[in-house]
């Protein structure tokens, strides 16, 4: 099963990449293809990568397949720390990586009884995270009051999603890959992790420590994210779960197949977004909630059946 999805994944993103290069690059003009399509694509490959791992991780976590950096908050930190770095005309990728390791922390802090415990700490973490998120949401339509007209334009389009620009594709790239090292590496603990806090620490896991690690490493996964695209939803939530879906459990192959999964799906949106109403570009984050949506509503069907 695992290595028919890999297999189909695989050729799916053979497909979708060739697409993403040649596809309106004015025929076979290597430079454009160079210097314009190959960036933008590196981008889309680390950002869905990096989200995708982060819903996995957070997923984990949580034992809760709503989890992912929206629903917790670290995406919206994320949003608030490039706003502000936007407005003060500072570095998008050090704001955007200290708003999501701020939220993080705040989370942690927040919850910290939660994951010195051995009791499931998913409830209290759902909710408080998703009173951060409403609270980074406040804040962000705060900041785009106060945004400069010359850039309010560029700052909303950037909220919701946006690849024409996005900068730092190899290290996004890099990241990703770290991520999934990282994952493989605590691949046992995870698992483990699956079975519940007090299993896993009656197995001899460091379940406080091993929560730590999955969440600062998905908080600044989202920050990383974030600053390259924007805010990009449903990556996270929809690959990981719909793995899971198909009879991919352990957590090695997860891992690997969730930043395959997660680069292809959002080259294929970002590939939507450039393709469907021509010179005009969409943003990429809300076609990839059109197709995120009905995809997850297809595999909670699938699940019920």
């Amino acid at each position: 099963m695992t290595r028919r999805w890999a297999a189909a994944l695989t050729v799916a993103a053979l497909l979708i990449f060739s697409a993403s290069l040649l596809l309106g690059a004015g025929g076979l003009d290597a430079e454009m293809i160079v210097s314009l399509r190959a960036p933008r694509l590196l981008a889309a490959a680390g950002v869905g990568a990096l989200l995708a791992q982060a819903g996995l991780a957070l997923q984990v976590l949580l034992r809760n397949p709503l989890a992912d950096p929206y629903v917790l908050g670290t995406s919206g930190g994320a949003s608030v720390g490039a706003l502000l770095a936007l407005m003060l005309g500072a570095g998008l990728w050090l704001g955007a990586g200290i708003g999501a390791l701020a939220a993080g922390l705040l989370l942690l802090a927040l919850t910290r009884s939660a994951l010195a415990s051995h009791d499931d700490a998913s409830a209290r973490l759902i909710l408080t995270g998703a009173m951060l998120a409403a609270l980074s949401g406040a804040a962000s339509t705060l900041l785009l009051t106060l945004t400069p007209d010359q850039r309010l334009r560029g700052a909303i389009f950037w909220l919701v999603g946006d690849l024409s620009g996005a900068q730092g594709g190899a290290w996004g790239l890099a990241a990703a890959v770290a991520f999934m090292l990282l994952l493989q590496w605590r691949a046992r603990g995870v698992d483990r992790l699956m079975l519940g806090s007090e299993a896993a620490a009656l197995l001899g896991e460091p379940v406080r420590r091993l929560r730590l690690e999955l969440l600062v490493a998905a908080s600044l996964a989202a920050g990383i994210a974030v600053a390259s695209a924007g805010a990009i939803g449903f990556v996270g939530l929809v690959v990981p779960q719909g793995l899971r879906l198909a009879g991919v459990h352990a957590t090695r192959q997860l891992a690997a197949l969730s930043a395959l999964g997660g680069a292809t799906l959002l080259a294929a949106a970002d590939l939507a977004a450039r393709s469907v109403a021509p010179p005009l570009e969409l943003p990429v984050g809300a076609v990839m909630a059109l197709i995120g949506a009905p995809l997850f509503i297809v595999f909670l069907a699938r699940s019920s059946r």
